[in-house]
């Protein structure tokens, strides 16, 4: 836009400069022709003056001034051939010539100008538009560096960064779309490899039912138990890892209402209430001051359950793990922390990492529960830190930033 209200300024710039050299160049004409029309006048009456000494001076002015109107002059100078379309100065012919071909100059140079900058106009737009073939270009073949330090505020440099935001949103969502599916195919390859183990055990275990008829009762009850806790986990593992590729794909809408910390923490505490009494271990619900948080309730309560239900896991009989929250101005804090044999230094790095099992671990877990209790808090636009000391206890520290 810019460029465009320099080219009109210019152009009228050189309209108005061609314009008052035009007025310049007609003001000297007529000067020079004024000037040679009374030389010739002044020659006349010095000549009448001088052969007609009685003639009077009066006369003379009353003449110019076209007081006196006589045709007599007319018919004279017809008889000697001169008209009314010739110059009775001589000088003033060729000063009207000079006249003419001077204007005639004058605008043939200012049409040649204003050509001349149009010419130049047309091959800079001709030169952008090539500029930005060769931009789309380099983007297509992926080339996606944005030289800022060219850039300008003109039509094309505008049109040229749109350009490049589209590129760059269009890249972002072919690669996004690129990444659900190697999410999609990690986490089926997740399933095949961890199903593999619970499923050939159950068949292994159905075989036997099957096959020995004389296995006692109490051997078939505890086949069955066995198999129903494989079917568990294995029911377990297909939904944790559906809603991990879920999460992954940003197919899960969540629906964020302002829900009492106090509310959320009876919700998970419910859902961990037998396998803390199974493992001997208490739940205590710390301060909570009356705090409000903007989340999906159940989501968020499935993924402190997870932490919580970790915690249990790996807390003796006896121990306790105790919830709290507390907030400030830009996050609320929630904290979960246990009193159990901890985690090392060399496991703690990893916790978070999808069927990772610590050197301490019970064997009953499969690995992923943390690592959906993450994706969930960061989906929220929350972060989750932890800190143990082995045979001391371990803190999940969880921060929810409050959305504007």
């Amino acid at each position: 836009m810019k460029r465009s209200k320099l080219y009109v300024i210019l152009f009228v710039a050189i309209t108005i400069a061609f314009a008052v050299i035009g007025m310049l160049v007609t003001k000297l004409s007529i000067d020079n022709i004024k000037n040679s029309t009374n030389r010739s006048i002044e020659r006349i009456i010095g000549v009448v003056a001088e052969k007609y000494p009685d003639i009077d001076e009066t006369e003379i002015f009353q003449v110019l001034s076209g007081e006196y109107n006589t045709d007599s002059g007319e018919r004279l100078l017809r008889m000697y051939g001169i008209s009314e379309e010739d110059w009775l100065v001589y000088e003033n012919e060729q000063s009207s010539y000079n006249a003419v071909f001077v204007t005639a100059a004058v605008i043939i140079a200012a049409g040649a100008a204003f050509t001349c900058v149009f010419i130049i106009y047309l091959r800079k737009r001709k030169k952008e538009t090539v500029r930005l073939t060769n931009y789309l270009s380099a983007i297509n073949s992926g080339k996606y560096d944005l030289e800022t330090e060219k850039n300008t505020e003109d039509e094309n440099s505008i049109l040229r960064n749109e350009i490049y935001k589209t590129t760059v949103m269009l890249r972002e969502y072919s690669e996004k779309n690129l990444n659900d599916k190697v999410n999609l195919k990690k986490s089926i390859s997740d399933i095949s490899h961890q199903i593999k183990t619970p499923m050939t055990s159950t068949m292994i275990m159905v075989d036997n039912l099957i096959e020995d008829d004389d296995m006692t009762d109490k051997m078939r009850k505890e086949f069955l138990h066995d198999i129903r806790q494989s079917l568990n986990d294995i029911s377990f593992l297909v939904q944790s890892l559906l809603t991990l590729s879920r999460l992954d794909s940003n197919a899960i809408e969540f629906h964020l209402e302002n829900e009492s910390i106090d509310g959320i923490f009876d919700e998970c505490i419910r859902n961990t209430d037998i396998i803390a009494d199974l493992n001997g271990v208490n739940v205590i619900k710390g301060e909570c001051k009356n705090i409000k948080l903007k989340c999906d309730k159940k989501w968020i309560s499935e993924a402190l359950s997870n932490i919580i239900k970790n915690c249990i896991e790996h807390t003796g009989s006896g121990g306790r793990v105790t919830l709290s929250a507390e907030e400030n101005r830009l996050y609320t804090q929630i904290t979960v922390s246990d009193t159990g044999c901890g985690i090392s230094e060399k496991d703690l790095p990893h916790i978070f990492e999808r069927f990772y099992k610590s050197s301490n671990s019970n064997g009953k877990g499969v690995g992923i529960g943390l690592s959906l209790a993450q994706s969930i808090i960061e989906k929220h636009n929350g972060g989750i830190d932890v800190k143990s000391t082995v045979g001391k206890g371990t803190t999940f520290t969880i921060k929810l930033y409050k959305y504007e």
